[in-house]
């Protein structure tokens, strides 16, 4: 399940890459290569019918209707095996996309380097698109790559990082890129120290390399000591000539009825241990007692983890990760709702404590009545003794029982003032509370008038960023126009070129025209002086004067034997050649 999930988020950035206006739209023919790419890599049969039915230049068919979602996951996803290696498909996804978001030549990280914080970043990322990395996953990595570095965690820094990113808690992968690249929390600046520590995780995190380093490990045939490059995975432990991992020697598979057991110094060689598996034991001795129990302890521990059916300990660890904060997230919302709920308590422990000082005020009114009438009915009583003190001596037993009584209900009248009184400071104190509680609700009204204020300041922004785009398309349409109009005057000017083309084709007949009537002239004056020329050379070979000739053979020639000389004969043979050659260079 976790195999589809990380192809799925490689093949979302390669199709976010190819959709350039943002709508979440692609085109068929960009996502017909993108699928054949994906069934290439992925060692999945093609079918061609299939293929052309789903991506047709139209608006029908499933694609258009359904999304490319469906074909990805029937004709894709479910057809998926691990014969295929997983990294081909982050490499072609990371082509597509890298280009269009980032530029790596202001960071201090390479090409290379970015596209492994790109695979760790897809290996970390919540599985909701678009896809995005939470603080705690950004604080694990950086934790992770700080102590590759060797170098020291900063709490306090990244505290302050967050609080930057004050309610924004994720970032995306060009930003954590970024942030790596600009080596924010470490504090070197050495573009070696960074890579190696980026290299570490990524075998770590995405190769699944728990331990690697040298070791001796003993022989099967010869029984000699060889030292070997060790590399730890969940299921294997795989040893190379060197750390390059160029040439592999051997692999020792582990499974469930593997063990790891310590062994005596022997053989001149300290720090041993065994690995025992179903066919065979290796022997392994390293250079000190603490190396032998890490590794001792990780190989334990990869067994561990085959016996329980787990699988890779960073993809466990993941999932706890992600469990916790669902939980974190549950607790959150109960939270919330058992806030409410005592808000609805406590509202109502105040319309109770309300109604109670009304009746206290009423008791208090009753009371201050009572204590009136008291004072009247003693003050008549004092008169009536004074004025009836003769008269009632004989009746002051009855007298001073009846104030006895009156005296105990005096001090029960007082005992249930006290009470009142204990109750009213009871009350005072329960409004004391509730005033505090109305300073807070005060205090949490002005943070958000606060963040309201914030919020209309970063919308006063968006709006100069509108005005500005704004602005940015009128210059484009102007532009626009002025290409239009030098368009506008190129075209007059194939015209008027045009116009001199066909001019100049008119003077071209005009001119073969008399180049014609010219050859015609020539024929004429050329058949004209024939006769002339037959009739000269006949006198000239008539009047020539009689010389010794050769004693070679002689030529005949229409003006008779002898009548011309070799050298003679040769000139007039070139004449007439140069005239041959002018006559049909001219037709």
């Amino acid at each position: 399940m976790w195999l589809r999930e990380e192809i799925l988020k490689a093949i979302w950035h390669a199709f976010t890459a190819l959709d350039v206006d943002h709508r979440g739209k692609v085109s068929k023919s960009q996502l017909k290569v993108l699928s054949h790419n994906l069934c290439t890599v992925m060692k999945i049969p093609i079918d061609p019918v299939t293929l052309e039915e789903h991506f047709k230049d139209d608006d029908k068919g499933p694609l258009s209707n359904q999304g490319y979602m469906p074909y990805l996951k029937r004709f894709i996803l479910d057809k998926v095996q691990e014969d295929f290696d997983v990294r081909e498909i982050d490499r072609m996804c990371w082509t597509l996309c890298y280009k269009k978001n980032i530029f790596t030549k202001h960071l201090l990280i390479s090409d290379n380097h970015a596209f492994k914080v790109w695979c760790i970043f897809n290996f970390l990322s919540e599985e909701k698109y678009p896809l995005v990395i939470l603080t705690e996953e950004i604080e694990y990595f950086l934790r992770k790559l700080t102590e590759a570095m060797a170098s020291r965690w900063s709490e306090e820094k990244f505290a302050g990082y967050k609080l930057r990113l004050n309610t924004k808690n994720f970032l995306t992968v060009w930003e954590l890129i970024e942030l790596v690249g600009m080596s924010y929390f470490s504090r070197t600046t050495d573009r070696q120290t960074l890579s190696m520590g980026i290299n570490e995780v990524y075998m770590e995190l995405i190769l699944d390399v728990l331990k690697q380093g040298y070791m001796m490990k003993k022989g099967h045939k010869r029984k000699n000591w060889t030292e070997r490059w060790f590399v730890l995975r969940p299921a294997s432990l795989s040893y190379y000539v060197c750390e390059d991992l160029e040439e592999m020697k051997g692999d020792i598979i582990l499974d469930q009825s593997c063990c790891v057991e310590n062994l005596l110094d022997k053989d001149g060689k300290k720090c041993l241990f065994i690995i025992k598996c179903t066919d065979k034991s290796f022997e392994i001795s390293v250079s000190d007692k603490k190396k032998k129990q890490e590794w001792m302890q990780a190989i334990q521990t990869c067994i561990q983890l085959l016996r329980l059916g787990q699988s890779s300990p960073h993809h466990e660890a993941r999932l706890r990760r992600r469990e916790l904060r669902q939980r974190q997230h549950v607790e959150e919302e109960d939270l919330a709702e058992r806030m409410k709920q005592l808000q609805a308590v406590n509202e109502s422990k105040q319309r109770q404590l309300e109604a109670m000082r009304m009746k206290m005020e009423e008791a208090a009114a009753e009371a201050a009545l009572e204590e009136q009438r008291r004072k009247k009915s003693q003050l008549e009583l004092q008169d009536r003794y004074r004025l009836d003190l003769e008269r009632e001596k004989m009746v002051r037993q009855q007298m001073e029982e009846q104030v006895a009584q009156k005296s105990s209900e005096l001090e029960q009248y007082l005992q249930r003032v006290r009470e009142l009184e204990e109750m009213y400071h009871w009350l005072e104190e329960a409004l004391d509370d509730e005033r505090k509680a109305k300073q807070d609700e005060e205090a949490m009204r002005k943070l958000q008038g606060r963040l309201l204020e914030e919020e209309a300041t970063k919308r006063a922004e968006l709006e100069q960023i509108h005005l500005e785009q704004q602005r940015a398309l009128s210059q484009t349409e102007e532009e626009k126009q002025e290409l239009m109009a030098e368009q506008l005057v190129k075209e007059k000017e194939l015209q008027a070129a045009t116009l001199q083309l066909e001019r100049l084709e008119r003077e071209r007949e005009g001119a073969l025209e008399q180049y014609e009537e010219v050859s015609r002239k020539l024929v004429r004056a050329s058949n004209k002086t024939k006769t002339w020329k037959d009739k000269v050379a006949k006198h000239e070979g008539l009047v020539r004067l009689i010389q010794p000739g050769h004693k070679g053979p002689q030529h005949m020639t229409n003006w008779g034997p002898a009548s011309f000389t070799d050298t003679e004969l040769e000139l007039r043979k070139q004449i007439w050649q140069e005239s041959k050659n002018k006559g049909a260079q001219a037709q």
